[in-house]
C-alpha cells in the first residue's frame, strides 16, 4: 500500500484521522478508548507530540497535532501500530485494524484553529446527512461526551497532562474568557448546518494562505518520491480538468462539450456516461471519434478543435492511442464471426471490444 505523502517541518500543524478497517469500529468499548488515549499519551512522550484536540468516534479518531521534531509519520505509524497490537491482544483477533494509512492535512493555524477545534469537537453531534442542521436538542449530548477535548476546552473537567490547551488563546487572552467564548461558538453551531472547514483544502494536502501551500508544495519538490510524483500529476490534472470544465460550459455544441472533456479533460467515457444519460461508455466514445473524423473533413471544425486545445492548454488526454478503441469493431471481421458470436454478432463483438477498450 502506497505511503502517505510527507510534508513534515518543525512545528508543522496536522489534522489527523483514520478510519477502521471496512469501516469497521476500533474501540469496541470504553477500555479500547482509555487505551487508545493512553497509547496517544505514551507517543506525546516518546516523539515529542503536541495534541491540541482529539475526539474518538466508534470507527474512526481526530486529532489536531503539532510535531517540534517534525516526525508525524514516526509518531503516528507508532501509535497506530502499538494500538493495533494492544487491541488484536484484548480481543483475541489479529490482522489490520485501521483502513490503510492515516490521513493527514497540513493546517495553517492562526487562520483555521477555531474553525478546525470547532469541527473535531462537533464530530459526536453532527448529523450524517452534511447539509442537515445540527439537531439542538444535542447541546447536552455534546456537554456529555467524555471522548474529546470538547470539556477540556469549555472548563467543565481538567485537561489530561499530555492535552494543550494553548489554542484556547484564540478565543481570549484569560483562561475564564476564553472558555466562555469558545461555549458560545460552539453553541452556535446548532440549529444550522455545520461548517466544514476541509472545503478549503488545497490538493487534498494543505489547508491554509499561498504561504503554506507554497511551503508545502516546494518541501513536496525537495522530498519527492514516488507518491510525491504522483501526488502532483493528480493535482495538476485536476486543475486542467477544472479549466476544462469551464470551456464546456462556455461551449454550445454538445459533441464539442464531450469531446472537451474526453480528449483534452481526460475524463473516461465510462465515468461520463453516467452523467450525460448515456447507456454506457461506448456512445461517449463514438461522439469523440465522429468529431475526430469531422474534424479530418471540415476545416472550419479542425480549427475550432485546434483553437480548443490552446485554449486548454495542455491536454491530458490528447491522442487516440490512450483510448485504444478497436477500429474495426463496427463490420463482421473477413471470414465472418466465430460461431460462438453468431445470433447478435455486430451488438455482442461491440459489446466485448468496448469492455476491452475501457478498462485499459
Amino acid at each position: 500500500m502506497a505511503r502517505p505523502i510527507r510534508v513534515e517541518y518543525e512545528g508543522a500543524v496536522y489534522h489527523v484521522t483514520a478510519r477502521g478497517n471496512e469501516r469497521r469500529a476500533v474501540f469496541r468499548d470504553d477500555a479500547d478508548r482509555y487505551r487508545l488515549l493512553n497509547t496517544l499519551a505514551e507517543c506525546t512522550e516518546r516523539f515529542g507530540l503536541v495534541v491540541h484536540a482529539y475526539c474518538l468516534m466508534s470507527n474512526h479518531y481526530h486529532l489536531i497535532v503539532e510535531t517540534p521534531r517534525a516526525n508525524l509519520s514516526a509518531a503516528l505509524g507508532w501509535l497506530q501500530t502499538t494500538y493495533t497490537i494492544r487491541f488484536n491482544r484484548r480481543h483475541d483477533r489479529s490482522g489490520h485494524l485501521f483502513q490503510g494509512r492515516y490521513k493527514a492535512i497540513v493546517v495553517e493555524a492562526d487562520a483555521y484553529a477555531r474553525e478546525l477545534v470547532r469541527y473535531v469537537h462537533a464530530n459526536p453531534v453532527r448529523p450524517a446527512n452534511k447539509r442537515a442542521p445540527v439537531p439542538t436538542e444535542r447541546h447536552g449530548k455534546l456537554a456529555a461526551y467524555p471522548w474529546s477535548s470538547h470539556r477540556a476546552y469549555a472548563g467543565l473537567v481538567s485537561a489530561a497532562p499530555w492535552l494543550s490547551l494553548d489554542w484556547l488563546a484564540y478565543w481570549g487572552r484569560r483562561r475564564g474568557e476564553a472558555q466562555r467564548a469558545y461555549r458560545r461558538s460552539m453553541a452556535e453551531m446548532f440549529g444550522r448546518p455545520a461548517a466544514s472547514p476541509f472545503d478549503a483544502v488545497r490538493g487534498g494536502l494543505a489547508l491554509g494562505s499561498e504561504r503554506l501551500w507554497t511551503k508545502a508544495s516546494q518541501h513536496l519538490e525537495a522530498h519527492a518520491g514516488q507518491e510525491e510524483i504522483r501526488w502532483r500529476r493528480r493535482v495538476g490534472k485536476t486543475a486542467a480538468r477544472g479549466l476544462i470544465q469551464r470551456l464546456a460550459e462556455k461551449e454550445p455544441d454538445c459533441r464539442v462539450r464531450i469531446w472537451l472533456r474526453v480528449r483534452l479533460g481526460g475524463e473516461r467515457p465510462v465515468d461520463l456516461a453516467r452523467t450525460l444519460g448515456y447507456a454506457d461508455g461506448s456512445g461517449v466514445l463514438r461522439v469523440v471519434q465522429r468529431l475526430d473524423a469531422l474534424a479530418q473533413r471540415d476545416a472550419a471544425m479542425r480549427s475550432r478543435l485546434a483553437e480548443l486545445r490552446q485554449g486548454g492548454g495542455v491536454s491530458i488526454v490528447d491522442s487516440a492511442e490512450e483510448l485504444r478503441w478497436p477500429r474495426r469493431a463496427e463490420s463482421p471481421p473477413r471470414g465472418g464471426f466465430p460461431a460462438a458470436l453468431r445470433g447478435t454478432p455486430g451488438r455482442r463483438l461491440r459489446r466485448s471490444a468496448g469492455r476491452r477498450a475501457l478498462t485499459l
